[in-house]
C-alpha cells in the first residue's frame, strides 16, 4: 500500500486539492450554518402566534346597512367554503363553529374581592388552527371541565383598563391558568353547570375557543335543531404575498384583519432568505463536488500509465483506487470537522444576543446540524468513492 502510494501521489496537485477543500469547507459551513441558525431562531418565532408559523387569515363577509335591515344572513355556506378552498393561494380553510346555545360564566377570587360575572358566547376551530399548545386541550363529558382559549388582548383589557381603574390586582397568565371559571350552559329545557379550565392565550384568534368537540357535543344537546354555520373562516395561504388574494377577497365581498397581510409578507421574505442563504450554500457544496471530481480524474488521467503497469503486474483495481478513495474520505472528514466546529463558534455569537433578547428562548443542540453534516458526508464520499472506482474500472477494463 504504502508502495502504491508513493508511486501514485508524484501528480498530486496541491493547488486543485486546495480548491476543492477550500469550496467543501465553506459551502458545508453555510448549509450547516444556515440550518443551525434556522433551528435556533424559529423557536422564537414559533411559540404562540407568530408570523414565522403558518400564515392564517380570519375571512368575514361585509356587514351592510341594507343587509341588516333585509335579515341578510352573513355566514358562510359550504359552497363559500369550497369556492375558497379550490382557489390557488389557498392550502386549508376551516370554519369558526358558533355556540347555538346560551353560556353565562363567573369568575371570582374571594381573597382579592373580585368576583365577575357575564353573558358570553364560545366558537370552536378545527384543532390544527389553534396557535396554543394541545396538551391539555381535550374535552371529557365524565369531569364536567371545559378548556378555554381566551384572547391575550382580552387580559391586556382587564389589567391596564379595568383593574388600573379601579385599583384591583393584575393578573398574570399564570394565575389565570389557575383559576376556574363557573359555565352555566342553557338550551333545549336543560341547564348545566361546568368548570372552565383557561389553558392558553391566543394572539391569532379573537374569540372565547373551546374544543371542536366539546362545541359539536354541546350543540347538539343544547341546540339539537339549530344548524351552526360559521359566519368566519381561518384561511391557510400558501403565500401571504400572492396579490391574488386581495383581489379575490375583494370580489367577494370579504374582510381580513387589518395588516394582517402585510405580516404575511414579512414572513414570506423572511422564510425565502434562509432558503436563498441555504440554496447558496448547497450550490457551493456542489461545485466543490465538481472540483474534487476534476482534481481526481485529472489525477488519475496523469497516472495511466502508472496504474495500467500496476494492474498489468497483478494489482487488483480496488486496491489501486484505495489512495485515491482514502484522499477523498480524508479531505471530506477534515472538511467535515472543521464546519462544525465553525458553525458551534459562529453559534455562540448570536446566541448571546438572542438569550438576552429573549431570556425565555430555550437554547437548541447541534445533534440536527451533526446529523445533517454526517449524512452530506456520507452522500458525498459515497459518490466519490464510486466514481473513483469506476473510473480505475474503465482502465483497467480499457487495457484488458
Amino acid at each position: 500500500m504504502n508502495l502504491v502510494w508513493k508511486l501514485l501521489r508524484q501528480h498530486i496537485s496541491i493547488g486543485q486539492l486546495a480548491g476543492f477543500f477550500l469550496a467543501n469547507l465553506f459551502g458545508t459551513i453555510i448549509v450547516l450554518l444556515s440550518l443551525q441558525f434556522y433551528k435556533d431562531v424559529v423557536p422564537m418565532f414559533a411559540q404562540g402566534d407568530s408570523f414565522m408559523k403558518k400564515e392564517y387569515l380570519i375571512a368575514t363577509k361585509k356587514i351592510s346597512t341594507l343587509g341588516s335591515f333585509a335579515g341578510k344572513s352573513n355566514a358562510f355556506t359550504k359552497a363559500d367554503m369550497d369556492e375558497l378552498k379550490a382557489q390557488p393561494f389557498t392550502k386549508s380553510v376551516g370554519g369558526f363553529t358558533p355556540s347555538q346555545f346560551k353560556v353565562s360564566a363567573g369568575l371570582g377570587m374571594e381573597e382579592a374581592g373580585i368576583r365577575l360575572s357575564t353573558e358570553m358566547f364560545f366558537e370552536s376551530v378545527p384543532d390544527e388552527y389553534v396557535d396554543v399548545s394541545l396538551e391539555k386541550w381535550h374535552f371529557d363529558e365524565s369531569t364536567h371541565t371545559i378548556p378555554i382559549i381566551i384572547p391575550r388582548n382580552y387580559l391586556n383589557l382587564y389589567n391596564f383598563g379595568f383593574a388600573q381603574s379601579r385599583s384591583l390586582p393584575k393578573l398574570s397568565e399564570g394565575l389565570m391558568s389557575l383559576i376556574q371559571m363557573d359555565i352555566v350552559m342553557r338550551g333545549n329545557g336543560r341547564v348545566e353547570q361546568y368548570k372552565g379550565n383557561i389553558v392558553g392565550f391566543s394572539n391569532r384568534l379573537n374569540t372565547i375557543l373551546v374544543p371542536q368537540s366539546f362545541m359539536t357535543w354541546a350543540n347538539q344537546t343544547f341546540a339539537p335543531d339549530a344548524e351552526a354555520q360559521p359566519s368566519r373562516l381561518i384561511v391557510e395561504v400558501k403565500n401571504p404575498a400572492d396579490a391574488g388574494i386581495a383581489k379575490y377577497f375583494q370580489q367577494k365581498g370579504y374582510e381580513t384583519e387589518d395588516g394582517k397581510l402585510d405580516a404575511g409578507k414579512t414572513a414570506y421574505f423572511l422564510q425565502l432568505i434562509v432558503a436563498i442563504v441555504l440554496g447558496v450554500g448547497l450550490f457551493i457544496s456542489v461545485l466543490s463536488f465538481y472540483i474534487l471530481m476534476l482534481s481526481i480524474f485529472l489525477l488519475l488521467q496523469k497516472n495511466t500509465t502508472k496504474l495500467e503497469t500496476l494492474l498489468l503486474i497483478g494489482y487488483s483495481p480496488a486496491r489501486v483506487a484505495l489512495p485515491y478513495q482514502l484522499l477523498t474520505l480524508g479531505l471530506n472528514a477534515v472538511a467535515l470537522c472543521l464546519s462544525l466546529g465553525m458553525v458551534a463558534w459562529l453559534r455562540t455569537f448570536y446566541m448571546d444576543t438572542l438569550s438576552q433578547l429573549f431570556p425565555q428562548l430555550e437554547v437548541g443542540t447541534l445533534w440536527v446540524t451533526i446529523g445533517v453534516g454526517v449524512l452530506l458526508f456520507l452522500i458525498v464520499s459515497g459518490v466519490n468513492i464510486i466514481a473513483i472506482k469506476r473510473k480505475v474500472m474503465s482502465i483497467w477494463m480499457h487495457k484488458a
